[in-house]
């Protein structure tokens, strides 16, 4: 086997595990459609569908451990002589079992799966929180309708977010794709990233500091569809 059909079979797991991505993300939109019709977590479809993520879960763990030995031993053997390539599979191998020994086996940490339980969490609590009867709870909800569609606003496009995330540090939401985006810029030009809420004293937004928010997501879209917004 060549180093470069190597490197086309890595590329094809890294794709593999962006449409697992896509897939869990979807199992989480259908998980909490569940607990917006039946009003619990307990229904056997629920229980189903969050071991569907964590499957995944373990999954994409093993194919991370298994793309990083691979890339780790053909590094070694790259300016090597030829039969070096002889012994590569049983060092890949090797170095596999090893990592995915070092990795936490608790796949319920992986980020996918703590956000499926967290969406689920929030969208049974918003479902509980039914409207009031009189005015003064009815003017309640009204300032915090209006304040959430202010929440709705990216800081950094200044228009409602499509995939929002939250900052676990600063508590602050972006559009995914344009905060990702300012990160790489700032690293490429070997600077930090400054959260872009106006007064926020985070001076350091990076990747690892943001988790997807369904739940944002799902209120944003349901009030475009109010407001006849596409």
């Amino acid at each position: 086997m060549s180093l470069s059909s190597i490197q086309s079979t890595l590329s094809s797991l890294k794709t593999c595990q962006t449409d697992i991505s896509t897939g869990m993300d979807i199992v989480s939109e259908v998980a909490l459609d569940l607990v917006e019709a039946q009003g619990t977590e307990d229904s056997p479809g629920l229980k189903k569908l969050e071991q569907v993520i964590l499957e995944c879960a373990k999954l994409d763990r093993e194919i991370n451990c298994f793309v990083e030995s691979v890339e780790q031993m053909t590094a070694q053997v790259r300016n090597k002589p030829p039969h070096a390539m002889f012994t590569l599979k049983a060092s890949v191998k090797e170095r596999f079992t090893e990592l995915m020994d070092a990795v936490p086996g608790d796949i319920e940490r992986h980020n996918k799966v703590v956000v499926f339980r967290d969406s689920i969490k929030k969208s049974l609590h918003q479902a509980n929180q039914m409207p009031g009867t009189s005015v003064e709870e009815e003017l309640d909800e009204d300032i915090a309708v209006t304040q959430s569609q202010t929440n709705f606003i990216c800081p950094l496009t200044q228009v409602e977010m499509i995939n929002p995330v939250k900052n676990k540090k600063c508590q602050h939401y972006y559009d995914q794709e344009a905060v990702l985006s300012l990160i790489k810029t700032k690293q490429n030009n070997k600077k930090k990233c400054r959260c872009p809420v106006v007064g926020c004293g985070n001076g350091d937004v990076k990747q690892s500091d943001l988790e997807p928010d369904l739940v944002m997501k799902r209120t944003i879209q349901n009030h475009k569809r109010k407001t006849g917004k596409s």
